[in-house]
């Protein structure tokens, strides 16, 4: 067969843009293809829930591909083992409470499993804004990465999401653009975006199920950006907490769809 080098162009741009056109109202927007937001996506995708997740990077998995200082290894605690045996990610313990996995097999097969249970990925977007409606978040504000980095003023487009998931690690992006383009009316003690404390890893994996919730109406917060909004330490390259956290939202989400 001859290949024609047009078909081949055309099929890519028809084929994106039926996906990106499908996912323009959703259920649920997740802001961040880390292992919360992937993980989010994954439950709320097995129950029939249109997801999509959006990540700013070329590459998907926040910060678990390197593992610890590029060790691409990872640990879990006892608690999380269940979501790795749920996927199918081979892990072993190391010391009794300690599980040790490959940080590679372990994020493209978190990925692998929410895509094939039905959430659709977009790498390569950035959030700009959030779209607001009375009181409420209604949706995300759309680039293209490379046109943000490269700060060419073309406008965005916009998505509509019944719930949004701020999956975005340490600067929690979108919990800081509601601080400043709203105020502080997020539900923390301040109302204001309170920011990661040092390092500690046995308070931070104690907290950050706790701090996986609702934010700010229409909002929730999953993952590393948890503990951050609500002030708790990092954790560092133990993952139990982020993997329990997503299935943590995605729950709450399920109860939140269902009542709706």
């Amino acid at each position: 067969m001859k290949l024609d080098d047009i078909l081949i162009s055309k099929a890519i741009a028809e084929e994106f843009m039926k996906d990106f056109l499908k996912f323009m109202e959703v259920d649920v927007a997740i802001v961040g293809a880390g292992p919360a937001g992937i993980v989010t996506g994954y439950y709320l995708a097995r129950k029939k829930r249109k997801v999509a997740i959006f990540e700013r990077k070329l590459s998907i998995g926040g910060g678990m591909w390197g593992g610890g200082m590029m060790f691409n290894k990872i640990v879990v605690q006892e608690s999380a083992t269940s979501i790795l045996k749920e996927f199918g990610v081979n892990f072993r313990e190391y010391k009794k409470g300690y599980y040790v996995s490959d940080s590679i097999e372990t994020v493209s097969t978190l990925t692998s499993k929410a895509v094939k249970a039905g959430a659709k990925i977009f790498n390569l977007i950035s959030v700009e804004d959030v779209m607001m409606r009375k009181e409420r978040i209604a949706g995300l504000v759309l680039n293209w990465s490379a046109v943000e980095m490269a700060k060419l003023h073309i406008d965005p487009l916009t998505i509509r999401a019944k719930f949004v998931v701020d999956s975005t690690g340490h600067s929690a992006e979108i919990a800081n653009i509601i601080v400043r383009k709203i105020g502080k009316k997020l539900f923390t003690k301040t109302g204001d975006f309170l920011g990661e404390k040092p390092m500690w890893a046995d308070v931070a994996e104690k907290s950050i199920v706790g701090n996986s919730r609702e934010i700010y109406p229409g909002v929730y917060v999953a993952g590393m950006a948890a503990n951050a909004v609500f002030g708790t330490p990092r954790m560092g390259p133990i993952f139990g907490g982020m993997l329990l956290s997503g299935k943590r939202v995605a729950e709450l989400l399920l109860a939140r769809l269902k009542s709706s």
